[in-house]
């Protein structure tokens, strides 16, 4: 019975460890956010004729390095309330 224990404790150790892990996903995010959002601010300061083209390519990038952050979140929850392993 006390492997048992121990096993379910192993794991339960290891998916806050996973989910913490995964939710980090939103730190390079945040900083990829910034950095496209100065380099934008930039590019219009330069040329402002050209905001339009700047912004939607901004945007779109933006998206995209937010659904790798949203996917981290997802594996942290799917780890924490429907933890496969318990």
């Amino acid at each position: 019975m006390e492997k048992l224990e121990m096993a379910r404790a192993i794991a339960i150790a290891g998916t806050s460890i996973g989910a913490g892990l995964a939710v980090l996903t939103g730190i390079g995010a945040g900083i990829g956010q910034g950095f496209a959002a100065g380099k934008a601010a930039e590019a219009i300061a330069n040329q402002p004729e050209a905001k339009g083209d700047i912004m939607s390519g901004l945007l779109l990038g933006d998206a995209i390095a937010e659904s790798s952050a949203i996917y981290g979140l997802v594996i942290a929850i799917i780890l924490i309330f429907a933890n496969p392993w318990l």
